[in-house]
Parts: C-alpha cells; structure tokens; sequence
C-alpha cells in the first residue's frame, strides 16, 4: 500500500483520523499556502482560506472518492474556497470580481510580506489583468509547475481549454510587461 493510500485510510479511520490529519496538514500547508495567497494576495486572508479549506478537508474526508490524487482534491477545495472568499470581498466592497483583484494586486507594494523586486510586481500587475480563470491557469502551470492532466482534474476543464487559457494569458502577460 503507498503513503497516500495509508494516509487516506488513516483520516477515514476514527482511532488513526486525528494523528493522520496532523499529517495531513504538515505535508501538504506549504503549497496550499501559496496556491491560496497568489489568489487572495493578503497574508491575513489566506491564513484563513486555509483554515477553511483543512476544516472542509476533514469534515469531507469520509466522502472522498479516490477517483483523483487527494492533493488533487485538496487543491479543488482549496481553489473553490478562495475564490468564494474573494467573492464575498469583492460583493462588501460593491465591486465586481475583476477589479477587486486588481486592487488587492495594486496593493502588493505595500504587503511587509511581500519581497518582489520591480519586475516581479510588474508580473503580478500583468496577472491582474487577467480574467480569474486566465489567472488560476497561469499560476497553476507558471508557478506551481502542474501538468495540464493535473490541472484539468482540480478545475474540472478540458486540456485543450487550459492550454488555450495559458496560452493567452502568456500572451496578455508579454504585452503588458511590453508597454511597462
């Protein structure tokens, strides 16, 4: 049996589920960090969205199919509940979903947390310029460096769709950098 199956067995199993979730969260809190904070931006609010997306994790377990990798599936939840989070932000602050995070990335400069050199918050302003899918496909391949088959399981999309979507989302990147 591999590590995922035993550790899939292990949350579904009420005597191993508590010790198997804290290693749940110890494999796998890094990367859902990151995925998370390059769609929420804010430190503060990813923190959250992550707290959400384990809570989710582990009261779902049990009705987890297996039918994909359960990073995978971790990912799509993840995924699904920062947008939802960006959502609710979006709708308090009477904006649409495209210009909230327009916004949040124009304020990237003032994050403490934020490290990016001149060229790295001009690509950040370049993705903001995206459509939320066009971004979610360009971070996906760009920065986390997934597969398109992988991809397409998380976003429940076609490849040839994804790869559409990086495939224009590269070229809106390239002008925008272009004219700044």
């Amino acid at each position: 049996m591999d590590n995922e199956q035993k550790l899939i067995n292990d949350l579904k199993n009420a005597k191993t589920q508590s010790k198997a979730f804290d290693e749940l969260v110890k494999l796998y809190k890094v990367r859902l960090y990151w995925h998370i904070r390059k769609i929420v931006i804010s430190h503060d609010d990813t923190d959250d969205v992550l707290q959400n997306t384990f809570i989710k994790v582990f009261k779902n377990i049990g009705g987890f199919k297996e039918e994909s990798k359960l990073f995978s599936w971790m990912y799509r939840i993840a995924t699904n509940e920062a947008i939802t989070f960006l959502n609710k932000k979006a709708k308090k602050s009477n904006l649409d979903i495209d210009d909230y995070q327009k916004e949040l990335r124009s304020s990237l400069q003032d994050d403490e947390l934020f490290d990016g050199d001149a060229i790295q918050i001009i690509l950040q302003k370049a993705i903001a310029e995206l459509p939320q899918k066009q971004q979610l496909v360009f971070n996906m391949k760009y920065y986390d460096e997934m597969k398109y088959e992988e991809m397409s399981e998380i976003l429940e999309t076609s490849v040839g769709a994804l790869k559409a979507s990086y495939h224009h989302a590269v070229k809106k990147i390239e002008a925008f950098i272009k004219n700044h």
